[in-house]
């Protein structure tokens, strides 16, 4: 997809990182001093796991490879590597800028992961480093105020949920695209997008607040569920959300027989026919 400076208003999906993102994008790819400046004019500002404060620089040259990994680049440096012409690392960036807490919690979990890992010699990642990545990239944050909505979301209920129970799920249920994969699929969105949740439970206070003051108020309760070592263990403890089914965020979703379609709203794993 070519660079658009109004793309952020191209779905509702993207509304999230609208918060913090600057009124205008340049007609063309915006450079590392004006994001350099979005993370300085940002209050509170945002900092990794270390307090270092987190800068935007390039990736290393072509044909040199950096001394330290990506995360641990992030980590003891505060330094982000942004590709120019990049959808990918733009709105990478983007997600720390709204998600700050809970994105340094991210990289200082990986990098822990990661330094219990090595000294074994094991190459691949684990269970652990495996759900961690799938949030990075393809996570969403469920927030409801209704625990009988979420367990339709548990058990795969997507016709109960997103229509029969449609205007409880307006009313009380909140989407909240985190992974910077899923916000570049949003950008030219197709059928069989789905992300991998976590669940924030919230009431009716909540539902009241102003939109920041929700996304600071979940980006904190995020990085406290991120941060937890008895927690995100494995890609199984994250729910399985197909995104294009919440209401307002497709089209096609507003008649009936589009939940009909068992290749995307698939059935709970164990009732599928062998």
């Amino acid at each position: 997809m070519k660079w658009d400076p109004g793309f952020l208003a191209c779905s509702p999906m993207l509304e999230p990182l609208r918060l913090h993102a600057p009124e205008s994008f340049p007609e063309r790819w915006p450079e590392l001093p004006m994001l350099q400046l979005l993370l300085e004019q940002r209050d509170p500002p945002v900092r990794v796991a270390t307090g270092l404060p987190l800068r935007a620089v390039p990736p290393p040259r072509r044909g040199r490879r950096f001394e330290l990994s990506y995360e641990e680049r992030i980590y003891s440096r505060g330094e982000l590597e942004i590709r120019p012409d990049s959808w990918h690392d733009l709105l990478n960036f983007l997600v720390w800028l709204n998600f700050p807490q809970a994105k340094a919690a991210l990289n200082a979990r990986h990098r822990a992961a990661y330094l219990e890992r090595a000294p074994t010699g094991v190459p691949n990642r684990g269970p652990v480093e495996d759900a961690l990545t799938l949030f990075d990239e393809g996570g969403v944050l469920v927030a409801a105020a209704s625990s009988d909505l979420i367990e339709l979301l548990r058990a795969f209920e997507w016709k109960e949920l997103f229509w029969r129970r449609r205007s409880e799920v307006v009313r009380s249920m909140r989407f909240w695209l985190f992974g910077h994969a899923l916000y570049e699929k949003a950008l030219s969105p197709f059928a069989g997008i789905t992300g991998r949740g976590i669940y924030c439970d919230i009431d009716e206070d909540f539902l009241r607040m102003p939109p920041a003051a929700q996304l600071a108020e979940l980006d904190g309760r995020l990085a406290e569920h991120i941060g937890a070592s008895d927690r995100l263990t494995s890609p199984k403890d994250l729910l399985i959300v197909p995104i294009l089914g919440v209401p307002g965020w497709c089209a096609a979703n507003e008649v009936e027989s589009y939940y009909d379609n068992t290749e995307y709203f698939r059935p709970r794993p164990e009732q599928r026919d062998l």
